[in-house]
């Protein structure tokens, strides 16, 4: 039997992000055990994958326009104790905008310049 697909749609000025895991190593170049990375976590790290929209119009059939003020596809930093774990996917979070504290920009080596 398969199992459904679930999709989340963010309500309000919400968006759905999931957390990604950084690196194992300390700045000194050990290797830290999750449960201790973890622990002095201040803020989790992650992308947004989904977020608030205003309901589509006839004019505009899309999706609708996102109204959560926080582009889709961003990284962004927010407390580790913040927003709503979703019950079937621990990697998933929903955050409510004023619980996101930044939107982080990637940029490659070389770049800045």
């Amino acid at each position: 039997m398969n199992k459904p697909t679930r999709y989340i749609q963010p309500l309000g000025p919400r968006v759905l992000v999931r957390i990604i895991q950084l690196e194992d190593r300390s700045s000194g170049g050990l290797y830290l055990p999750q449960g201790a990375k973890e622990d002095h976590q201040e803020a989790l790290y992650g992308e947004v994958i989904e977020v608030a929209r205003a309901s589509a119009s006839a004019e505009a059939p899309s999706l609708g326009e996102n109204v959560s003020g926080v582009p889709l596809g961003a990284f962004v930093l927010f407390p580790k104790e913040e927003g709503l774990t979703v019950p079937w996917d621990d990697k998933l979070r929903l955050l409510h905008v004023s619980q996101v504290y930044a939107v982080v920009e990637e940029v490659e080596p070389g770049e800045l310049q």
